[in-house]
């Protein structure tokens, strides 16, 4: 099963690299931290202007320094961009000078940076907080199943609600900016005008804001929805096999027959051929036996117990062969893997540790 975080990453660089206008966003981030970070000289200017967050570089693998980075740019935009006119007015470097007057004057002064900043950090949060949630070492599969249910909702909710909310908030800070909230427009060859009809100028500033909406927010929107559903599809057919043992409330509720079908289901699952890790008719006795001699302790109290903590009373009864066999399964079906990670990573070092265990 593919690893939940290192999908995430795939999801987002699909969403960054999906249209121009998210190309162009990301890479205006890259050059501030880059036109800084390479100089002593030009961090101590960018740091007489900004005394919080500092500028994050951006990492193609760790989707979390995006995070730092645009929340870094947001919350000081305005200072960063004082900083860069600074640098461009005492920079002798003249392509240095050139290139700080463009980002200063060009992009951080545009509305629809503005406005992308909001976007992007409002999406890099979700993201980053279900990234979070799997990787916590006790998350299952049925929390992962769940987290991202809740993300694709959140994208759906976002596609009608969010283009209006993020307007609100990047025409407040455009406001703060002295930027005017508009779009920039492309012109058009002149043609003359009937009474009736909508000025130039008033019809090219709504398709400017359409144009940005259609083939920028839901482009990426869209991407995201549509990404979370086909990456993590593996994830939900697992969940569809195995949810009745996830926990003990989901296997406390089902009658004999949803047990019963729920055994055959993941029997079926786990078969090859003729042969079978455990028997179908002693597995549906066990968990009969199971759902009826479990402990009050087990469902009577603010945490049930989870799949790890029934397999632990499994093996203390030692009487459940087939339904150790199940839980064992379950448990071997990873939400994230540290094969991908780097040797410093926090996930990798865990995932190394645990493996001879």
């Amino acid at each position: 099963m593919p690893c939940g975080c290192h999908s995430l990453n795939l999801v987002l660089c699909d969403m960054a690299s999906s249209c121009v206008k998210s190309k162009s966003f990301f890479g205006a981030c890259r050059c501030l931290n880059t036109i800084f970070a390479n100089s002593t000289k030009r961090w101590a200017v960018l740091r007489d202007y900004v005394d919080g967050l500092t500028l994050k570089s951006l990492s193609t693998t760790r989707w979390k320094s995006h995070v730092e980075s645009v929340k870094a740019i947001k919350s000081q935009v305005s200072e960063i961009r004082e900083a860069l006119r600074k640098l461009a007015e005492i920079s002798d470097d003249v392509e240095l000078s050139r290139n700080a007057d463009i980002l200063a004057n060009k992009e951080l002064s545009s509305f629809d940076f503005i406005l992308s900043l909001v976007i992007w950090y409002e999406i890099l949060v979700k993201i980053n907080m279900v990234s979070k949630t799997l990787q916590y070492e006790d998350t299952s599969i049925d929390i992962a199943v769940t987290c991202l249910q809740g993300l694709v909702i959140f994208f759906e909710n976002y596609r009608k609600n969010g283009f209006n909310s993020a307007m609100v908030e990047a025409k407040e800070m455009a406001l703060k900016m002295e930027i005017e909230h508009v779009f920039p427009v492309k012109h058009h060859a002149c043609r003359k005008r009937h009474f009736d009809e909508i000025g130039n100028t008033e019809r090219e500033k709504q398709s400017a804001e359409e144009s940005f909406r259609t083939d920028y927010f839901l482009v990426i929107v869209d991407i995201a929805i549509s990404e979370l559903r086909e990456r993590f599809e593996q994830l939900h057919i697992h969940q569809s096999i195995f949810w009745f043992i996830f926990d003990v409330a989901k296997l406390k509720s089902l009658d004999d027959d949803e047990l019963k079908y729920s055994c055959e289901n993941l029997h079926l699952a786990l078969k090859n051929g003729d042969t079978s890790d455990f028997d179908l008719k002693d597995l549906y006795s066990e968990m009969q036996i199971l759902q009826v001699t479990l402990p009050s302790e087990s469902y009577d109290t603010d945490k049930p117990w989870t799949s790890i903590r029934i397999l632990e009373y499994l093996k203390r009864m030692d009487i459940f062969p087939n339904a150790m066999i199940a839980y064992r399964i379950l448990l071997t079906l990873p939400v994230t893997v540290g094969l991908g990670e780097r040797s410093f990573s926090k996930l990798k070092l865990l995932k190394s540790y645990l493996v001879p265990l």
